[in-house]
């Protein structure tokens, strides 16, 4: 299995980015696929996941509102669309993809099986 993100960059804040992260080597349309970041001097932390089954979202409460999670099963893709980006969403942001996770877990990275290797964003004031 096989993630790859892409899609970071350098923006000034209120702007936008959009990560993509494109699995191989998995059914795609049956995995939980998340994405976590990690600022500098940070544990990682939960940003959303979107689930295999129905496509129901879910979103950490710094995010609500700006950031969107999809997924086209077609292109084995998940994105997360970020708008209104703040100084603080700076990070690398990750994705991660598990099929059997719970729902009680899915927040939790260590409960993810496949891990990409990250993406960094920067937002400038």
């Amino acid at each position: 299995v096989q993630l790859q993100a892409s899609g970071g960059g350098l923006v000034q804040a209120g702007g936008s980015l959009r990560l993509s992260c494109v699995a191989s080597g998995l059914t795609f349309s049956t995995y939980t696929m998340g994405w976590f970041r990690q600022a500098p001097g940070k544990e990682r932390e939960f940003v959303a996941v979107i689930r295999s089954s129905g496509g129901r979202t879910y979103y950490a409460d710094s995010v609500k509102g700006r950031f969107t999670i999809s997924r086209d099963n077609a292109k084995n893709t998940v994105y997360l669309q970020m708008n209104s980006l703040k100084p603080e969403d700076t990070a690398v942001y990750y994705c991660a993809a598990d099929r059997d996770i719970i729902l009680s877990s899915i927040r939790q990275g260590d409960q993810y099986n496949y891990w990409g290797q990250g993406t960094q964003v920067t937002v400038s004031s």
